[in-house]
């Protein structure tokens, strides 16, 4: 149960966040009006009634790519006996 409520939370937080920032914009078209009811002896009838219509603008995410020069280092890998002579030549010196 505990982790329904804080899933809700959270959704409710991310909506939030959206409408602050403008990411999100809800607009409501027009109202709910409440249907008509009556009761008779043959039971409970209801008639007309409206629901609620929203207009909802979402922001856009596009992404692209292109082509860049990037300079990677090199790596130079050595066996254990050469590393032993190249450590060997620099203590020498």
């Amino acid at each position: 149960m505990r982790i329904l409520l804080f899933i809700l939370i959270v959704a409710v937080l991310v909506i939030l966040a959206a409408l602050a920032t403008g990411f999100l914009d809800i607009d409501q078209i027009h109202g709910a009006k409440a249907p008509q009811v009556s009761a008779t002896g043959n039971g409970v009838t209801a008639k007309g009634g409206q629901t609620p219509a929203f207009d909802v603008q979402t922001g856009s995410v596009k992404v692209g790519a292109q082509e860049k020069t990037v300079q990677m280092p090199t790596l130079q890998v050595q066996k254990p006996d050469e590393n032993q002579a190249a450590a060997a030549n620099n203590n020498a010196m």
